[in-house]
């Protein structure tokens, strides 16, 4: 409610404002806007003031060198495109196929892909290139290629039906530019994109900076995060499905078959996440390491700017890259912090079984109806995946893999950091070996008396106070 004296003071302040502006408007003049009239901010008021810097695209810059101009990037369980210089172009060649793919060992889909690969492999490149990239289309339906996030010329953005014809089964387009900037950025059908993305045609695309303001990484690791529909006992990703995601993966892989990223003590680190999945956005955490969120999909953040984090947003159709130097050794897990995205697809649909006392309804199931039945998750999902019951064709146990201390429950969207001192190669390591007296261990007597610590966890007394509670 505006009141009289709110009135007053607001007419008060806006003239002492107008007798400012008439004293500056000698120096500056102060226009208004009429409704609807369009402001003045013409292409030519504004030529000398670009909001975003980017390299000239003529001429073109001579073609970036793997090793001399940047660090070539490793993209764990895919590989990076080949390329050859055609007239200083740098020139790929993309084929969009049908891909027998692998989650993990049990889990076989047919997906959509390129080159052999799900996802597509990634395609590197430096700020300054011209790129020239054919696409053969060798599926069963019409496909385009958006180059997400690259500034280019409108009819190479690769939109089927509205900036070019779509690339009917057989044929093979060409898109050529000029790279105008950096940052890590994706490729994906843009044709029936619920369909095809579903099924896997999307890929990574790095432009390195051709004048970085950062060191360069030793190491340079990068992910594409997507989820999907698979239905246990099928073989083919719904494309249909619209919410409920049951398979997350980084680099198409879940836990247990992403490939670790091993880095020797000392290095500098880069980790790039992309992501172009349909209805999540994912929060990657690192354990044990601070870094710093070094670019955004739009490119290098100032030094000044750059947050320190343990945890990164990755959005759905965003980039996130961050750096760190890899100070401290060990097995250090990479994953989602949403739960469900560290477990797999037999997780949904199951009945809340937790506080449940099956007493001998077991026994009774086994010996009238299945011979095989166990009753669990009384008390969680853990032992699901340990102890190695069946489970329905072509799917896998709900959570994890084997680990150096029993079994890790975790799956889905979970890689390692494996960090050495005194390694030669960047072969897997195998698992940590802890200097002793460096891992937590079950609590002696002795110790639990020295710092007097009481500790009763008998059956008995938590059935007691339970009855006690529910009385």
């Amino acid at each position: 409610m505006i009141t009289r004296r709110k009135f007053l003071t607001s007419a008060g302040a806006l003239a002492g404002s107008a007798a400012v502006l008439q004293k500056l408007g000698s120096a500056q003049e102060v226009k208004t806007r009429e409704p609807n009239k369009p402001r003045e901010t013409t292409a030519a008021a504004n030529k000398n003031k670009p909001l975003i810097e980017r390299v000239d695209p003529k001429p073109t810059l001579p073609p970036g060198e793997a090793g001399k101009d940047y660090t070539p990037v490793i993209t764990p369980n895919n590989i990076s495109l080949p390329w050859k210089i055609v007239d200083g172009l740098k020139v790929y060649h993309l084929i969009a196929e049908e891909v027998d793919h692998e989650f993990a060992p049990g889990m076989k889909v047919k997906a959509w892909g390129f080159n052999g690969h799900v996802h597509g492999p990634t395609i590197e490149a430096v700020e300054g290139d011209r790129v020239r990239i054919y696409v053969t289309n060798n599926l069963p339906a019409a496909t385009s290629i958006h180059w997400h996030g690259i500034l280019l010329p409108n009819g190479m953005d690769g939109v089927g039906g509205l900036t070019q014809k779509s690339i009917a089964p057989g044929e093979t387009f060409r898109y050529e530019f000029t790279l105008r900037q950096h940052g890590t950025q994706m490729y994906h059908s843009h044709h029936d994109e619920m369909t095809q993305m579903a099924l896997g045609t999307m890929g990574l695309l790095v432009i390195h900076p051709r004048r970085p303001k950062d060191q360069r990484p030793d190491r340079d690791f990068a992910f594409m995060l997507s989820e999907w529909r698979l239905d246990t006992g099928t073989s083919r990703p719904n494309p249909n499905e619209m919410t409920d995601f049951n398979v997350f993966t980084f680099n198409a892989k879940i836990f247990p078959a992403t490939e670790p990223m091993v880095a020797k003590l000392g290095d500098r680190v880069r980790i790039r996440l992309a992501s172009v999945a349909a209805m999540s956005h994912h929060p990657i955490h690192l354990h044990g390491y601070q870094f710093r969120v070094t670019e955004t999909d739009g490119g290098q953040i100032p030094a000044s700017a750059q947050p320190v984090e343990t945890t990164v947003l990755t959005a759905i159709g965003q980039s996130r890259t961050f750096d760190f130097v890899a100070d401290q050794p060990g097995d250090w897990p990479m994953h989602c912090h949403m739960t469900h995205h560290v477990m797999n697809q037999m997780g949904d649909k199951f009945p809340n079984m937790i506080g449940v006392e099956p007493g001998k309804l077991g026994e009774k199931i086994r010996a009238s109806l299945l011979p095989g039945y166990m009753t669990m998750g009384e008390t969680g999902m853990g032992e699901m995946g340990a102890m190695g019951m069946k489970v329905p064709r072509n799917s896998l146990p709900m959570l994890g893999g084997e680990g150096p201390f029993g079994f890790i429950t975790m799956s889905g969207l979970l890689t390692l950091l494996k960090v050495r001192e005194g390694i030669t190669s960047y072969e897997d390591p195998g698992w940590y070996q802890h200097p002793e007296g460096t891992v937590a261990t079950v609590a002696s007597s002795d110790q639990l008396s020295r710092d007097g610590i009481d500790v009763d966890v008998s059956p008995t007394k938590h059935k007691t106070e339970k009855h006690q509670h529910s009385g």
